[in-house]
């Protein structure tokens, strides 16, 4: 399940989100988008703690967080 979605027209490649994450796993992707960009990029969705400090730093709101819901 994909925990961090990244809209990538939206991200402007500040790596604000790259910095914060305690499990090193968001990157700035090598793809331009159509803004001439380098959007970020997650490597390893499986190793994604949930922790939302993506979210919080980035100023573009470019980033989602899907927390998986336990019955």
């Amino acid at each position: 399940m994909e925990r961090v979605s990244i809209d990538e027209q939206r991200c402007k490649s500040c790596g604000l989100c790259v910095s914060v994450c305690p499990v090193k796993i968001l990157i700035i992707s090598d793809r331009l988008n159509a803004r001439g960009f380098r959007p970020a990029q997650c490597t390893d969705q499986d190793k994604c703690t949930s922790c939302g400090s993506c979210v919080l730093v980035c100023p573009d709101i470019a980033i989602e967080l899907h927390r998986e819901v336990k019955a």
